[in-house]
């Protein structure tokens, strides 16, 4: 499911113009990235968290020319769904 098609299941649902929703979404997902930047995290109760990872430091091996490499720490964004809605979606497996 793309942007585009959760704008056209929103404002079908809702009666809402695209438009609106479109600028709506858009705007949520602004909100959700400003605020993983700052490494805050998002909480939505019964969806999930959008949450900011820490990747420790560490050492890689470049294999075509065999050499090491550091990767230094850095963080990452990441999503963790609540149980709820873990649940919802093992049950619906057929």
């Amino acid at each position: 499911m793309t942007k585009a098609d959760i704008v056209n299941e929103i404002s079908k649902n809702t009666g809402i113009e695209k438009i609106t929703v479109q600028k709506t979404v858009e705007s949520f997902m602004e909100v959700v990235k400003d605020s993983l930047t700052k490494e805050k995290n998002v909480y939505l109760r019964g969806f999930g968290s959008f949450i900011v990872k820490k990747r420790a430091q560490k050492t890689a091996r470049n294999i075509s020319k065999n050499t090491t490499i550091i990767i230094p720490e850095h963080s990452i964004p990441s999503f963790k769904p609540a149980k709820t809605f873990v649940s919802k979606v093992k049950n619906n497996i057929k």
